[in-house]
């Protein structure tokens, strides 16, 4: 039997904890890892106590949801929060690191980011971790199905079985159906 990579071990990890987003924008997980122990985890969400996106929208200023706390900033203020150091560690993440979260990073003295999917990639970011000796990878998590279109899915099942039962779909709305239905469940790969 072949056992998972510890790449695909802790991305996974950092998939699961991205279920627990509570931005309807994207949801993003952020495992920091040191000696091969994870340290801590986070995802983006709200400040405790808060209201949610999930709940009232997301509140966005600039183009940017500043009602959350991004994953990469929750994991390393919960290793603030109870004195585990990130000095050369590495972090895993569901997207790449926005510039702010960049630099979060390179100044808590995380040495390798392991991230699954680009997402806006700033090049400023990619400047800054390379004049900081800091290590970047793209590891896309292949090992596990982890499905973080859950909400998307259930959502279009429930607007499908709602024009099932009136019956009175036309055929443009069965065409944008299967649409959307293609491009979540991946029916035409």
């Amino acid at each position: 039997m072949d056992r998972i990579s510890w790449d695909q071990y802790f991305m996974a990890q950092s998939h699961l904890l991205a279920l627990r987003s509570t931005c309807t924008r994207l949801m993003v997980g952020a495992t920091i890892v040191r000696d091969k122990r994870i340290i801590a985890g986070g995802y983006n969400g709200s400040v405790t106590g808060s209201v949610h996106c999930i709940d009232e929208g997301c509140y966005v200023v600039d183009g940017h949801c500043v009602r959350t706390v991004h994953a990469e900033a929750n994991a390393l203020l919960q290793c603030a929060k109870f004195g585990v150091p990130t000095d050369n560690a590495d972090v895993y993440v569901t997207h790449f690191p926005c510039l702010q979260c960049s630099k979060q990073l390179i100044q808590s003295g995380i040495k390798t980011v392991i991230y699954a999917a680009d997402y806006r990639n700033s090049e400023y970011a990619i400047q800054l971790f390379e004049e900081a000796g800091i290590q970047i990878r793209k590891v896309e998590l292949d090992y596990l199905a982890v499905d973080t279109n859950y909400r998307e899915k259930r959502n279009y099942v429930k607007t499908l079985l709602d024009k099932l039962e009136t019956n009175t779909t036309t055929e443009q709305e069965i065409a944008v159906l299967k649409s959307e239905a293609d491009e979540l469940f991946k029916l035409g790969k």
